[in-house]
């Protein structure tokens, strides 16, 4: 594990354990009937640095994720076959790790990699290929990534500085595109982190504030007024489970799902007892949840988990 892994695993622990930064939410109740048969479809090697960070989805339904501390992007099938799609070169100064995915139409993958001078968002092609297509050198700790499919923009979360920036791949123009209190980080520098265009709006997480926020996209492409929707202790990053505003929550801390409406309630819907082991985030095809843990607390077992969403 990276020089990173370790601060993050550190990092989320005092948050765990302190209990500091983090916003109180109601207590999640047990209701497991919205998801069912879980199963670990993939276990991972943590000795060669394969913990999964971040998820997104292929039209058949094999999943992409991201091994931080490796560096590598990575194919896993539903029956369990994993390939090492690319590895990412070493930074220049300090330490590299591989944050957020998305798949964009034409079969590319959009990662984004934390490696001093080379950080920024990296493109891998259909065959494996590896560029570097923004440069975001004024980003310090770049996390989530969502695509936005009518404009083709990219939206990244700074974790550690508390921002939201908006890149195009093909340009590789980049700008900072929503900053305020309710995306900074607290005491353990976890800010931003999740990131979701949902609805005419990115969804964001804070981790350290335990929040789920809302940025309406405006007419013009700028920011909206930041609302926060929900309260979610250690929340990382999350999907919605179709058309409406119900969303999966990935509490990296907590080793659970929990499932959260748009009325407030929130019910976990997977735990420890189904193999999860600091899951980091969700991602949601028709019926299928698939859900990635990277094992930061435990050290042991990262996996990826196949379950069923009831309609």
């Amino acid at each position: 594990m990276t020089e990173r892994g370790h601060s993050r695993i550190a990092v989320l622990g005092a948050l765990l354990m302190a209990g500091l930064g983090v916003a109180q939410a109601a207590p999640a109740t047990a209701y497991s009937e919205p998801i069912t048969g879980a199963g670990i479809v993939a276990h991972f090697d943590i000795a060669a640095g394969q913990q999964p960070e971040n998820i997104t989805l292929e039209p058949d339904g094999t999943a992409d994720v991201t091994f931080a501390p490796a560096r590598q992007v990575a194919r896993v099938t539903p029956r369990g076959q994993v390939t090492i799609l690319a590895t990412l070169p070493p930074a220049t100064t300090g330490t590299a790790s591989i944050g957020g995915i998305v798949r964009a139409p034409d079969g590319s993958l959009y990662v984004n990699y934390a490696a001093g001078a080379e950080t920024g968002i990296w493109q891998v092609t259909p065959y494996g290929h590896a560029r570097r297509v923004v440069a975001l050198p004024e980003v310090k700790a770049p996390n989530g990534l969502a695509l936005d499919p009518r404009s083709g923009a990219l939206f990244v979360t700074d974790s550690a500085v508390g921002a939201v920036w908006r890149a195009w791949p093909r340009t590789g123009r980049a700008e900072r595109w929503a900053t305020g209190d309710q995306l900074l980080p607290g005491a353990f520098g976890f800010g931003s982190n999740g990131i979701k265009v949902h609805n005419g709006s990115v969804w964001v997480s804070n981790t350290d504030q335990g929040t789920l926020l809302r940025i309406p996209v405006r007419n013009d492409g700028t920011a909206g007024r930041i609302v926060e929707e929900a309260r979610i202790p250690l929340l990382d990053d999350f999907a919605f489970t179709g058309a409406g505003d119900t969303v999966l929550v990935a509490q990296v801390g907590l080793d659970q799902v929990t499932l959260a409406t748009p009325g407030g309630d929130q019910h976990v819907v997977l735990s420890a007892a189904d193999g999860l082991s600091s899951p980091t985030s969700v991602a949601v095809r028709g019926s299928a949840v698939y859900v990635p843990s990277a094992g930061y607390f435990s050290g042991v077992d990262p996996n990826l988990i196949l379950a069923r969403l009831s309609r």
